[in-house]
């Protein structure tokens, strides 16, 4: 039985809010019309974040990426439902009920997209150990 016990890196905060900050972008793009509306804009963003995310966790070889990634999903739906409901003139207080109940999905698909990109960005950091063993 092996004893040693492995510690693990710890998670880069700093990096995660970051990477969150970027669900700052659909509120943002919602005030002008830079990418137009409906789903060229969510696409984009979407294909832009996702880019951004494993770039940086896979190249960067981040510890745990796809904790990391997920964590940062769930707090990019949090961040996209707060900002998006604030800045569009809604307010989190009048919109009541209506905000909670879109509290727990928006949180479960961010984080299962976060998931789906960590585990994007280990692959990319497995090539990249690869690589270096040749």
């Amino acid at each position: 039985m092996n004893t040693t016990t492995h510690s693990k890196r710890p998670l880069s905060w700093p990096l995660i809010v970051g990477l969150s900050s970027l669900a700052l972008l659909w509120p943002l793009t919602g005030l002008w019309p830079i990418l137009g509306d409906g789903a060229v804009r969510a696409l984009t963003l979407l294909g832009l974040t996702g880019a951004v995310w494993i770039g940086t966790v896979g190249f960067a070889r981040v510890a745990r990426p796809v904790l990391t990634l997920t964590i940062c999903g769930a707090a990019h739906g949090f961040l996209t439902l707060a900002f998006g409901g604030l800045l569009a003139g809604t307010g989190l207080i009048s919109s009541g009920p209506a905000v909670f109940m879109a509290l727990i999905p928006s949180l479960g698909m961010g984080a299962g997209i976060g998931a789906l990109t960590g585990l994007a960005a280990y692959g990319i950091q497995a090539m990249l150990g690869k690589r270096e063993q040749r």
